[in-house]
């Protein structure tokens, strides 16, 4: 029979284990900034893509109402697609390196920033009455001026990169360039 000492010690030491599983062993710089431009460079893709076909709209002769319709579905492809690649950083881990936890989390917090950004911007172009031509176009501006502004908001704030080895990786892996 086990003591209540023997016990405890085990438990401890299972515990110490666990909990420095848990802390070792995220992948290395090199390996994580590979994952982070392979999930990101399809995202900036579809971005430019919708950025260019929303000016492409903000252009074309059509209704308020074709309009509309269109401008919902290229924000909801931007939503979408900024919350895929939130999901992809997301399963990239932390990095093996010093704050590896804190810049995992600026990367992850920037893209959820983005991607709340266009749900807004959709819901708020949704919410417009495309009845009359002028206001709803002037809405359109004033909803894109805020998508603008908040989208430049949740930029990444590179400042916190503070690891030679995620800057070196990220310069170095094929992935990135």
């Amino acid at each position: 029979m086990r003591t209540p000492r023997a016990a405890l010690v085990a438990l401890t030491t299972a515990f110490a284990l666990l909990v420095a599983a848990g802390c070792a062993g995220g992948p290395s710089p090199r390996a994580w900034a590979a994952n982070v431009c392979t999930a990101l460079s399809p995202w900036r893709s579809e971005i430019n893509n919708l950025a260019s076909r929303t000016q492409q709209q903000m252009t074309a002769k059509t209704t308020p109402a074709q309009a509309k319709e269109n401008l919902v579905r290229l924000l909801s492809g931007a939503e979408s697609a900024s919350e895929a690649a939130r999901a992809k950083v997301e399963q990239a881990g932390v990095p093996d390196v010093d704050g590896g936890e804190a810049v995992a989390t600026g990367f992850l917090r920037s893209l959820t920033a983005v991607r709340d950004a266009y749900g807004r911007a959709r819901q708020g172009i949704q919410g417009l009455d495309s009845g009359r031509a002028d206001p709803f176009y002037d809405g359109v501006e004033s909803v894109m001026s805020t998508l603008t502004t908040e989208y430049n908001e949740s930029a990444l704030d590179t400042s916190s990169l503070d690891s030679e080895e995620l800057r070196a990786a990220f310069d170095e892996v094929p992935e990135c360039r």
